[in-house]
């Protein structure tokens, strides 16, 4: 027995004697002297534990054999790579499995810089990459968000502009009431579109784990986002292509000949007039908003404020100040000369079935004897567009 277990025993003698006292059957004696047992005991473990970590601390000589280092590649691949083989081989999976074992050499070998080749001497790699400027995305603020359990969304919409039969009216006693008849509503499928594209890799660079995060995070699902707005401002609907906002029936549209900015508020005044929906944002392009935002008045002064102060010098400098106090959402993904404003959240819904799925695979077309991975990003996503009528797009026109 060794000292927890004679100090687990103790504990346990000093409870039965603690009760037995507490019942009338016991002695104080017992209780002393059981107490006494339990401090001795946990005075000599604390002493073992101490001795220990001085021990540690100056080094243990013994090394275990399975820690040793391997004095032969033979050996080295059963060290390194012996539990993937016999999980392997219980898995029955050998002929699709490949392992990789770290390099091997002997450790007598010193390398000596000047002594290596001019090609072979080590070298610093300033691995910063200087990438073309990407734009915000910005479009999916523009809309509500949701998910889907099946691949097919069905929903009804209004018909815009239809009459309703029949009206209320006063009746008499006993008189006959009025029958109303709402128009037909607009049965709508939605199919669950894919998105998907990859990236092929050499296994050397999986090596460089913050360099394969950097190419997953800004360079495939980075266009994989693009792509998916284009698709929602754009989509034409053929084939696999998802319906686009800009190309649905039901989308109102205004001319603007004259002034953009009061023009850009008779529209969202459309929007409410027509489906009773308040506009909440504006997709505008950035050049279409520069022109507004460096708009003067007759004395010169900027009606959104001055490069230094806020309007008229009251306030500060706000970024990108919104338009008729909407969430104004300045992108390249309207082309310029169209504003579109309408009631994103309520009127239309992004769909996502699950999430972005990111895959991996060595044994794909050549990849295994080119040493290469390719890597896949895909996503599966649907447009439900409820009130089209709830969305204006504004186009600019020679007065």
């Amino acid at each position: 027995m060794n000292l927890k277990e004679m100090l687990a025993a103790a504990l346990k003698r000093l409870e039965a004697a603690q009760t037995a006292l507490n019942t009338g059957n016991g002695s104080v004696d017992d209780v002393k002297a059981a107490s006494a047992e339990v401090k001795e005991l946990s005075a000599k473990l604390e002493a073992l534990k101490e001795s220990e970590t001085i021990t540690k601390a100056l080094g243990d000589k013994k090394q275990d054999a399975k820690d040793a280092p391997a004095k032969s590649l033979g050996g080295h691949v059963v060290k390194t790579a012996g539990a993937k083989l016999k999980t392997a081989k219980a898995s029955g999976q050998m002929s699709a499995m490949s392992i990789t074992t770290p390099e091997f050499k002997a450790a007598t070998d010193t390398h000596v810089t000047g002594t290596l080749p001019e090609h072979l001497k080590p070298v610093t790699i300033d691995r910063n990459i200087i990438r073309e400027y990407e734009p915000p995305l910005r479009v999916a603020d523009f809309l509500g968000a949701g998910a889907l359990d099946s691949p097919t969304l069905v929903y009804f919409t209004e018909q815009l502009g239809a009459a309703v039969e029949g009206a209320f009216t006063t009746v008499a006693e006993e008189g006959k009431k009025p029958q109303l008849h709402f128009p037909s509503y607009k049965e709508l499928t939605e199919t669950v579109r894919k998105i998907a594209g990859y990236i092929k890799l050499s296994t050397e660079m999986l090596e460089d784990e913050a360099f394969l995060v950097t190419e997953i995070n800004n360079r495939l699902l980075r266009e994989l986002a693009k792509f998916e707005e284009n698709q929602l401002l754009h989509g034409d609907g053929q084939g696999t292509n998802v319906l686009g906002l800009l190309k649905r029936e039901g989308l109102q549209k205004m001319e603007s000949k004259a002034d953009l900015v009061d023009d850009i508020f008779r529209a969202c005044s459309k929007v409410a007039e027509t489906t009773g929906l308040e506009a909440d944002g504006i997709l505008i392009n950035p050049a279409d908003y520069q022109e507004l935002r460096l708009k003067k008045d007759q004395n010169g002064q900027y009606l959104a404020g001055g490069p230094f102060t806020g309007q008229y010098g009251v306030g500060g400098i706000l970024q990108n100040p919104p338009l008729w106090g909407k969430t104004t959402i300045v992108t390249p993904a309207i082309e310029k000369g169209k504003v579109l404003v309408g009631a994103g959240k309520q009127a239309a819904t992004v769909y996502h079935k699950g999430g972005v799925a990111v895959r991996t695979a060595f044994q794909n077309e050549d990849d295994f004897v080119h040493n290469r991975v390719t890597i896949l990003a895909e996503e599966r996503l649907a447009l439900a567009v409820y009130m089209p009528s709830a969305f204006c797009l504004l186009e600019k026109t020679a007065a």
